[in-house]
């Protein structure tokens, strides 16, 4: 399905982050493959055309159907830091150059993940409690 693609880039999790990943690729018409082990998420996203793969992306056999080789980014947005973690080292082993983009719930994590190779790493939870913190100090300064 996958191999002919080249210079996309690989969704691996389809949960809330993934899904808004997912929607922003789509506005901007960005050639895109997701993964996620949900049959059921999988089913979702071939029914609104989207190319998506029943797998898990800490295995590089999933990855590599994704067309990792040729690959320009990978977003590791899966709701588990261990399996982001595995991903991302998985990933950087298949295709060196590819630009990795990764989730973490935890600091510790999101140093490790850099150090397996992640380019870039954005924790969910922070980045809400900024936005909350910012509209509830609005005008109290």
């Amino acid at each position: 399905m996958a191999k002919s693609i080249s210079g996309h880039v690989i969704v691996c999790g389809y949960g809330l982050v993934g899904q808004k990943v997912v929607e922003v690729l789509v506005e901007r018409n960005i050639r895109f493959i997701a993964i996620d082990t949900d049959p059921k998420k999988i089913e979702l996203l071939r029914q609104l055309g989207i190319d998506a793969i029943e797998g898990d992306a800490t295995h590089s056999k999933t990855l590599r159907e994704a067309s990792i080789e040729t690959a320009r980014a990978i977003a590791i947005v899966l709701d588990d830091d261990a399996k982001n973690l595995f991903s991302v080292l998985t990933a950087r082993d298949i295709n060196k150059k590819i630009f990795i983009s990764a989730r973490a719930n935890d600091e510790f994590v999101r140093e490790k993940l850099i150090e397996a190779g992640a380019d870039y790493v954005v924790m969910p939870q922070r980045v809400a409690s900024k936005e909350i913190l910012k509209e509830l100090t609005k005008g109290s300064v």
